[in-house]
């Protein structure tokens, strides 16, 4: 099988400290601090980056179930929002929502909202993220 890489380094300590994250494949490098994590500071973060492979995978498995299902989508778009909260002593991921909108030919509502269902249990982020609440919202669009 494919296996995938990412690196990140951090220098200093949590408060004052700053670091950067990058994709093997070279697609993305970006800085990240305390403030881009737990305030609204310049950069990235972990869970901005996980949002973005859960909105990737979601998007990808629900194209690929609509068109093994013989409903091909003109366009799938996903929107993914990780909460990060204070939970106990430390911090989790508590939820994931996925807001997705897809345009798709001559499809039923019903057979599309299974789809959507079947794309979140089985999508492989979902799958890894499954001690988190994932939620779904999809929109067909006509």
């Amino acid at each position: 099988m494919v296996a995938r890489t990412a690196q990140a380094e951090w220098q200093g300590g949590l408060q004052d400290g700053n670091g950067t994250m990058e994709l093997g494949s070279g697609a993305f490098k970006g800085a990240y601090s305390f403030g881009s994590r737990f305030s609204s500071g310049t950069g990235t973060n972990p869970e901005e980056l996980i949002a973005a492979a859960h909105a990737g995978c979601f998007s990808m498995a629900l194209a690929a179930g609509l068109d093994k299902s013989g409903h091909k989508p003109k366009r799938v778009h996903t929107t993914a929002t990780a909460q990060l909260e204070k939970a106990g002593g430390g911090f989790s991921i508590t939820a994931i929502e996925l807001n997705t909108e897809a345009e798709i030919p001559g499809i039923d509502d019903g057979v599309f909202q299974q789809q959507v269902e079947t794309a979140k249990r089985d999508c492989p982020v979902s799958r890894a993220l499954s001690g988190v609440n994932i939620s779904v919202k999809a929109r067909l669009i006509r």
